[in-house]
């Protein structure tokens, strides 16, 4: 499977599914290698991602993340293995154990300790038996992984570790843990917008729900940020270093730091310049690779 060094991160779930559909088929036109989505409260991630590679022909199709808390392993690994056969191959899997706020007060279920979670959910993944023909290749799987036990469990047990709002120095931090091999599937968020007031503003709207979270909020400590930092939609100094903000030639700067760092691909996160949920077409056209 080759991701392509950029893809692109959006939330659908603003959009219709005719919208969905369309989106998919203009990211892939303009030569982005993967597009990935996450699971929140929409529209069920295997669902979703068996529309976008109907709706596409060449573009790897990425979860990011399946939710573990919402499937037993043995569902996960059916469907993986269905979309990766329908598909020939465009389908990865990023499952991912989303958030305490989530789980226990959404689902109520019970937010366990990650490691060994993860170890248990895996283990019945590679267990799970499977009677119909089997995809071209045995399809990949990434981890969301920020702290170091689980970006180790990424490299031993899975093609690697997809990050989320993180800065080039996490990125840093997570090919150290890795090692050499394993993927480093990388969300950045961009905006193209120079003004430094408004940029900030927008991006502090962007990053409000997940400054909110504790997980995000201990990668940051670890990294350097301090209290002061996450408080009141986030410091200057974190909001620069999470958002790429700018004109097009910034942002590709910013980019390039997190290859430079050791990312094999970057998934660009565009943020509606509205503050909305829509994903900016604008910086998609911008930054395009091409075919």
């Amino acid at each position: 499977m080759d991701l392509g060094r950029i893809g692109v991160w959006a939330f659908l779930d603003a959009l219709r599914a005719d919208e969905t559909a369309a989106f998919a088929r203009r990211v892939e036109a303009l030569g982005y290698g993967t597009l990935w989505f996450p699971e929140i409260r929409g529209r069920n991630s295997f669902v979703q991602a068996g529309w976008l590679l109907t709706a596409t022909q060449r573009m790897i199709v990425a979860s990011g993340i399946a939710n573990i808390y919402l499937r037993e392993p043995f569902a996960v690994a059916t469907a993986q293995r269905t979309l990766a056969e329908q598909s020939r191959g465009r389908y990865l899997l990023g499952l991912g154990l989303s958030h305490k706020p989530m789980v226990e007060g959404v689902l109520a279920r019970d937010y366990a300790s990650p490691v060994a979670t993860v170890r248990a959910y895996l283990d019945g993944i590679e267990r799970a038996a499977y009677a119909s023909p089997e995809p071209p290749e045995k399809p990949p799987l990434v981890l969301a992984a920020l702290a170091s036990k689980l970006l180790a469990m990424a490299a031993q047990r899975t093609q690697g570790a997809h990050t989320f709002l993180v800065p080039p120095a996490h990125t840093a931090f997570a090919r150290r843990a890795l090692g050499e091999g394993p993927w480093l599937c990388v969300e950045q968020k961009v905006l193209l917008e120079s003004d430094p007031a408004r940029a900030r503003s927008i991006a502090r709207k962007g990053c409000a729900f997940y400054l909110g979270l504790a997980n995000y909020q201990a990668n940051l400590r670890r990294l350097g940020y301090e209290d002061a930092d996450l408080v009141d939609g986030g410091s200057d100094r974190l909001i620069d270093a999470l958002v790429a903000w700018g004109n097009e030639a910034e942002i590709a700067a910013r980019i390039q730091k997190h290859f430079d760092a050791g990312a094999s691909h970057v998934c660009i996160n565009p943020i509606d310049p509205t503050g909305g949920d829509r994903p900016d077409a604008r910086v998609l056209e911008a930054l395009a690779p091409g075919v």
